[in-house]
């Protein structure tokens, strides 16, 4: 049974204490400032224990021991660890400053979208609110499965965040692709071309053998990966396990470039000069930066061109590229590697569009406009 009764503190403030058995037939306490604010808890609180949702304040762990709990989760499922650093800086600079002291139990929908504004109010940007509410998110799932909360407050959570910035991907124009095609040369021309027609990640460039290349199949096989720690390791899903058709220009490089290929233990198709793994930076800034000066894909920065793109644009190129061919949303998920076909839509939907039907639709708005 459950009842509801005033009492008097040491300190002489009267609270109203709910005292209640919890799911698993402990005696639980709760006080309360007032009779009103006490009613209102108990009525909900009933209500989750008959659901099996409810979880008692005082076994609640807080935001920093439940994020604690969720980091060590992830190494145990061994992520990579550019993945787990990123997630210890969520815990460490957005949500242990603003909420760690706070116990999941006491962290409800109203209370989260108070944080993200909290979030917004002290700088970070509409994208990083996200990341930082999704690490929230998982920090609670980690919890219930540990029993340690009951509800993902964070689950249907609309952030309300801005709109307003363009959501289009950039893509490298024709012009642009075909001026880097014709300047890229030596070691960097088969890595740029398996970029721009094959669309690869970087890590996944990075960690390509040449047993994964089909010359015969004229197919390129992307079964692993080369993490920021130029450590190599399993694909970021499963869905990234894929087969990529190659074209003859691709081919032809790669055969010219095995010739000459620094050999090393791993068989990497594009490792350092020491046949090692490559690290990012060095491919972008003396592969692909100096390739986009070369051929004129620039942008004025103070006065000094600068290379235009990053080299993850090039695999947004090659999306481009396939859609203009004609390839379904289905098909495009799968040569990308996507783990959801939301994905596509959601990076590359505005290639989907019909112009030549927009083009019509929009001419017969006029005729109908100006018809008498």
């Amino acid at each position: 049974m459950a009842n509801i009764r005033k009492r008097s503190l040491p300190s002489g403030l009267i609270r109203w204490e709910v005292a209640y058995m919890d799911g698993g037939g402990q005696r639980r306490a709760k006080l309360f400032g007032t009779k009103g604010a006490a009613q209102a808890w108990l009525v909900e609180a009933q209500h989750d224990i008959k659901r099996g949702l409810h979880t008692a304040a005082s076994v609640s762990p807080t935001v920093k021991e439940a994020a604690a709990l969720w980091i060590k989760r992830c190494q145990e499922k061994e992520l990579e660890r550019s993945t787990v650093r990123s997630y210890e800086e969520h815990v460490d600079l957005h949500l242990v400053p603003l909420i760690g002291l706070k116990k999941l139990a006491d962290l409800t929908m109203p209370g989260v979208s108070e944080f993200a504004d909290r979030l917004r109010e002290v700088g970070r940007s509409p994208e990083m609110v996200r990341r930082v509410v999704r690490s929230l998110g998982a920090i609670f799932r980690e919890a219930r499965r540990r029993g340690l909360a009951a509800t993902d407050p964070t689950a249907g959570l609309d952030l309300n965040l801005s709109t307003r910035e363009d959501p289009r991907v950039v893509i490298p124009a024709k012009a642009e692709l075909q001026a880097i095609i014709a300047t890229a040369a030596g070691r960097w021309r088969p890595l740029i071309l398996t970029a721009i027609f094959c669309g690869l990640r970087g890590s996944e460039l990075r960690g390509l053998r040449w047993s994964d290349v089909g010359f015969n199949s004229a197919q390129i096989h992307v079964n692993q990966r080369a993490d920021a720690f130029h450590k190599i390791g399993r694909l970021k899903s499963r869905a990234a396990y894929r087969s990529i058709p190659c074209n003859p220009m691709v081919l032809n490089a790669l055969r010219e470039w095995k010739l000459v290929c620094p050999k090393g233990d791993q068989d990497l198709v594009f490792p350092t000069g020491a046949g090692k793994v490559e690290s990012h930076s060095n491919i972008v800034q003396r592969g692909f930066e100096p390739v986009q000066i070369a051929a004129g894909v620039v942008e004025i920065r103070d006065g000094v061109p600068v290379a235009k793109y990053g080299l993850h644009t090039l695999r947004h190129a090659c999306a481009s590229l396939w859609i203009e061919q004609g390839h379904n949303p289905k098909q495009i998920q799968n040569l990308m590697g996507h783990s959801t076909i939301q994905m596509v839509f959601d990076t590359y939907g505005h290639l989907f569009a019909d112009l030549a039907a927009d083009q019509k639709a929009a001419e017969e708005i006029m005729v109908r406009l100006l018809e008498k």
